[in-house]
């Protein structure tokens, strides 16, 4: 998950002023593209690797377009400038909700043609993935995780309001760090304080912060990044924490006495988005339908361990790795899809949600 990390770490702080530092380098190798080939961002280590081959090489056989792949992160600060200063070098890129669903309102990106989707492929998408703006290129999760060495199956709390009960669920505990705004335990702090999981949105930030007020003492660490809760889960310090699902999995993998839980996951995921204005949108239209069809989510889902967001792909995964994805079937009933729409509104005092839980997260964790 470092990579999806990393592009959220960047939208947090954009900023028009951010981006001209950060896009220096991108903007220096500005050049015309009257051929048709594309340009596409798919990130670094093993998630890009999987995009090339998933992705980019079929893409290139099917059409003869060529693609060039670029490892880098991509978030809402350089599409801005790249977009305003009319450069666009980039023809398709992943970005999380936080920074595309801001960009489709600023008019930065290009709406996605539907209309050269198959229907049987377009009806295999789930709905909460489909934007006007983006289509996901692959789901993720937030999930609770067990020790199993250190908890009996009895003593595992089994949603989070029981993992807010430390007297009947005694044990260390793990919660991920609301410092950034986009992610933290908001939802969990809501579904311990018995708000149904299916009403959680518009989230109540007061709420939010009485009910964290509850758990704080009993939190050894707040962790920060994909790395971190994977050290410490692999320290074995932890009883019950929360996790990334591919993290935990990796480690599950590996033979580490961890075990994961799918029931109240939080799902978020990337969208493919098309930067408004690129010379090449009608080929980067037919590269982001090709890339969530079925066939090839399953071939991307088959070498990184992360969950289509086209259900058909599962009638070409294997049992045994299906199950390791959090959009199987079998979980989707128990995982609620956060709502990055809400995140992304913007009060009249400027502020975006994603913002205002940043804020008082800062005031709150010094207490």
């Amino acid at each position: 998950m470092k990579n999806i990390l990393n592009r959220r770490r960047f939208i947090q702080a954009a900023s028009s002023a951010v981006a001209a530092g950060a896009l220096s380098s991108v903007a220096t190798r500005s050049r015309a593209q009257s051929s048709g080939e594309l340009r596409v961002l798919v990130n670094g280590g093993d998630v890009g690797k999987s995009n090339i081959e998933a992705y980019v090489k079929p893409f290139e056989a099917e059409t003869g377009v060529k693609v060039t792949p670029i490892t880098q992160d991509f978030d809402f600060a350089k599409l801005e400038l790249m977009v305003k200063s009319n450069n666009v070098t980039i023809d398709v890129g992943p970005m999380a909700p936080g920074g595309a669903l801001p960009a489709g309102a600023k008019g930065y990106l290009e709406k996605i043609d539907y209309s050269i989707y198959k229907k049987d492929e377009l009806d295999g998408i789930f709905e909460f993935a489909k934007d006007q703006f983006g289509v996901a290129s692959l789901i993720y999760s937030y999930n609770m995780v067990y020790n199993t060495k250190k908890l009996s199956p009895d003593k595992r709390p089994a949603n989070w309001a029981e993992f807010w009960d430390v007297a009947k669920f005694p044990g260390t505990r793990f919660l991920v760090s609301g410092q950034y705004g986009s992610e933290g335990p908001w939802e969990e702090a809501l579904m311990a304080d018995g708000v149904d999981p299916l009403k959680l949105y518009p989230m109540d930030i007061d709420r939010i912060f009485a009910s964290l007020d509850n758990i704080k003492p009993h939190i050894r660490k707040w962790w920060s990044n994909g790395s971190e809760i994977q050290q410490l889960m692999n320290g074995g310090t932890g009883d019950v924490m929360n996790s990334y699902d591919g993290r935990a999995i990796s480690l599950i993998d590996k033979g580490s006495p961890i075990e994961i839980s799918r029931n109240q996951a939080k799902l978020t995921w990337d969208y493919w988005v098309i930067p408004k204005g690129g010379p090449n949108v009608q080929n980067a239209q037919r590269f982001v339908e090709f890339a969530t069809r079925a066939e090839r989510q399953a071939a991307f889902s088959k070498l990184y361990p992360e969950g289509p967001s086209n259900r058909n792909a599962f009638k070409l995964i294997a049992d045994d790795v299906a199950r390791k994805l959090p959009t199987h079937p079998d979980y989707m009933t128990k995982s609620i899809p956060i709502n990055g729409g809400w995140y992304a509104e913007v009060g009249s005092d400027g502020l975006s949600n994603t913002q205002r839980l940043a804020q008082r997260w800062s005031e709150w964790v010094l207490r």
